[in-house]
């Protein structure tokens, strides 16, 4: 711990004191800058942030995994095999044999339905991803149940389309922990939630080795990794807020990458001595959340109003240059049923018609809050002065990224600048967080992104709740399709943009892999030539 902590303050130095002689990370240490101020735990049963999800997917495994490179493919992990049952409702998985946790425990199919079970029973944000299967608290240990000390059963409510199923198993939610480390730091019978959100109990290619908010994660290489060793021995995740720091430090060799780089940061790198650029497709949707609990808010025309407030190619072509393209379906390119036609664009005069017709002429006003980073900053200032043409004075309430996730996720918000990344590579994923809300009370237990901006839909959560049944694939894309031009036309929502990840890195870093989706991002077989 004491050369990790030297490392720590070295790394931390570098990015505070910029001395005139030329800094260089250790050879065997792997340093990136981005702003991480969004985590909140590092429980793979609760994390549901876009940085702790790549930090789960590089320390923990799951049953099921798919290629980067063709999502359709999917593989097992922790899972051997499996068999679907005639009925359709209940999987058998057969576990891989010989791996081990990082602690030098043996990973088994107890292991795998305790962490399952847990996920469920702690019912945290990401929970809804298995609980949509008929689990609860009170039948989980009957539904999931261990067969065999490599063996167990999965039961459903429903004959499920058996690709969703298994995509769902490959988010964060269904990562395996460590059953025998973790009820050993179980407190109150909490099931190590206390410990768990600062601690590790994984068996991915990195451990966990500390976390300190704001300012740094040190993930070092787990020597009882079952697949290939990675060739790094650490990964040091800097916190750097500024965009422009993560430049001078790049380019300064005191990172190896960067990861929250501005247009003209990505602009000048490109032709920097040394760097290299690199780029991928991302699932991340950035959107509005128009909270319906405001009674202008709520109104159809407002919300169809606010939709032609916005300059999306503007916003597309200067502050988020390079990092998004104008999409305006829940649903990103590439998913079955995706949409991608962009019927919306900047024209207040109509948006004033649609204001008028809400019997607000004058328009109104309004708070947004937005995370304290220069992108959604950049956006906030500009969707603030499109806003005004139509007469909507629109207030910004910056915060990190805790505090406004937090707000939101409470329903405290009026409009919220979201970045929501697929969980899984199935449709659902999306179509259940903006085109589902079973239950719109206070205290339910899902909290879709419907649920976060109060929109009641019961018939389309029939249609969303529908689709996952469907075994055909071109009618259960036709569905989707219906479904997202109908939150296009009216939900609370101004979807705007897909986002391409950027990440500039020094030349000699290679095996860096920009994913599909944000806990794909991989650095397990990086190395430094």
């Amino acid at each position: 711990m004491k050369r990790l902590a030297t490392l720590i303050a070295a790394s931390a130095m570098f990015a505070l004191t910029f001395a005139p002689a030329k800094a260089e990370t250790p050879p065997d240490t792997l340093v990136m800058a981005w702003q991480f101020d969004d985590i909140i735990t590092l429980d793979p049963a609760e994390v549901f942030e876009f940085s702790a999800a790549e930090m789960m997917g590089n320390t923990y495994e799951r049953l099921i995994g798919y290629d980067l490179k063709d999502v359709s493919k999917l593989f097992g992990v922790v899972a051997e095999s499996w068999e679907v049952s005639q009925d359709g409702k209940t999987i058998t998985f057969k576990i891989r044999q010989g791996s081990k946790f990082a602690s030098g425990n043996d990973l088994t199919a107890e292991d795998v339905v305790f962490s399952l079970q847990r996920a469920v029973k702690l019912d945290k944000s990401p929970a809804f991803i298995l609980t949509q299967f008929g689990f609860t608290a009170d039948n989980v240990e009957q539904k999931i149940v261990q067969t065999g000390d490599y063996e167990f059963t999965f039961e459903m409510d429903q004959a499920y389309a058996p690709t969703f199923v298994l995509y769902c198993l490959t988010s964060t939610v269904a990562s395996v922990v460590d059953k025998k480390l973790v009820l050993e730091n179980e407190a109150n019978g909490d099931l190590g939630y206390e410990w768990l959100k600062r601690n590790y109990a994984g068996s991915g290619p990195f451990a966990l080795r500390q976390w300190r908010p704001n300012e740094a994660v040190v993930l070092e290489r787990n020597e009882n990794y079952a697949g290939e060793k990675a060739p790094l021995a650490r990964v040091i995740y800097q916190h750097v807020p500024e965009s422009s720091t993560q430049r001078l430090m790049l380019e300064r060799g005191d990172i190896d990458i960067a990861r929250n780089l501005g247009p003209e940061e990505i602009a000048a790198l490109k032709e920097a001595q040394g760097i290299k650029i690199e780029t991928g497709d991302k699932g991340g949707i950035y959107y509005l959340g128009l909270n319906q609990k405001n009674e202008t808010l709520a109104k159809p025309e407002v919300r169809q109003a606010l939709k032609y407030l916005v300059d999306y190619q503007a916003i597309a072509d200067t502050i988020m240059a390079g990092q998004v393209q104008v999409h305006q379906a829940f649903l990103p390119k590439g998913f079955l049923g995706a949409v991608n036609d962009t019927p919306f664009q900047l024209d207040p005069e109509k948006a004033k018609e649609l204001l008028a017709k809400a019997g607000l002429p004058d328009g109104f006003s309004v708070t947004m809050d937005t995370r304290n980073t220069p992108d959604i900053t950049g956006m906030g200032e500009a969707i603030q002065q499109t806003f005004a043409q139509a007469g909507v004075k629109l207030e910004l309430i910056p915060g990190d990224g805790a505090q406004t996730l937090t707000k939101y996720r409470a329903r405290e918000h009026d409009i919220y600048i979201g970045r929501w990344g697929p969980d899984y590579q199935d449709p659902n994923t999306n179509a259940d967080a903006f085109a589902a809300n079973p239950d719109n009370s206070d205290g339910a237990s899902a909290k879709p992104l419907a649920w976060r901006n109060a929109w009641d839909i019961p018939e389309l959560t029939k249609k969303t709740r529908a689709a996952v049944l469907e075994q055909d694939p071109e009618k259960r894309a036709a569905m989707y399709e219906e479904m997202q031009r109908e939150v296009m036309e009216t939900g609370p929502y101004v979807i705007m943009f897909q986002e391409i990840e950027v990440a500039a890195m020094r030349d000699n870093v290679s095996g860096f892999i920009i994913g599909p989706s944000f806990d794909a991002n991989q650095f397990g077989l990086a190395r430094k030539d």
